[in-house]
């Protein structure tokens, strides 16, 4: 299996991506709860929370991609056409860990962006929102 698979591609194969710095850890980080229904009288002391049916919240989070060309026009053919996958908004991700959750995230913007000297190679770091944390299928 593929290491990095973006929407149903092999992401090395067709763009030269791979996962960069800390890619998994931000996969893998604990998802944001919605907050709890909360109610303050002034009949009572304190206040009452209700935990029952907790719900995960939206998430936002920053992968970092780094991106490979055999020459500098082979390079930039494949970042112009990496970016014109992120810009189609909605991304399927799938990373080759044994794992089968699929991550539905939406692209936001690039953070940042670097590229060595000889141009053959590049990192970026991609913000993205995940709507629906709970939905990994």
């Amino acid at each position: 299996m593929a290491d990095l698979i973006i929407n149903g591609v092999d992401a090395y194969r067709q763009w030269g991506v791979r996962m960069g710095d800390n890619f998994l850890d931000s996969l893998g980080a604990a998802v944001p709860m919605k907050e709890f229904i909360e109610n303050k009288s002034r009949l009572e002391h304190g206040k009452r929370v209700i935990t029952t049916n907790p719900k995960l919240d939206e998430r936002e989070l920053t992968l970092v991609f780094t991106i490979e060309g055999g020459s500098q026009s082979d390079y930039q053919d494949k970042k112009t056409a990496f970016y014109k996958e992120l810009y189609k908004g909605e991304v399927t991700l799938q990373v080759g860990d044994g794992s089968s959750d699929v991550y539905h995230l939406i692209y936001k913007r690039s953070v940042s962006y670097g590229q060595s000297i000889d141009r053959t190679f590049g990192n970026i770091s991609v913000k993205f929102n995940e709507p629906n944390p709970a939905d990994r299928e």
